[in-house]
């Protein structure tokens, strides 16, 4: 799985999944990996107590890894301040 992505897009999932924010759609919706493909990269990439520590942020009460889980005013994938996501690649400021 990871031999598909460049070094850079690596970080950026693994920087986009550790995000309370990005919800799982927005990984899919960019890279095109479900959310357990990015359970076993995350399993794979972090060190097992990061993961362990990802993992229960992301399965607890509060968090919007999920779309379902969010407020429905919040419609977008990104930061206002973030600018336009153009296929994989992200523009940096």
């Amino acid at each position: 799985m990871s031999s598909f992505f460049s070094e850079r897009d690596l970080d950026r999932i693994i920087e986009m999944a550790w995000e309370d924010r990005t919800p799982f759609e927005a990984i899919y919706f960019q890279f095109g990996l479900p959310e357990k493909e990015v359970i076993k990269l995350m399993r794979k990439e972090l060190k097992i107590s990061s993961f362990k520590r990802w993992r229960k942020r992301v399965n607890s009460g509060t968090s919007q890894k999920h779309l379902y889980k969010r407020s429905p005013g919040i419609t977008r994938f990104k930061c206002s301040r973030q600018r336009t996501i153009s296929g994989n690649k992200i523009s940096k400021r």
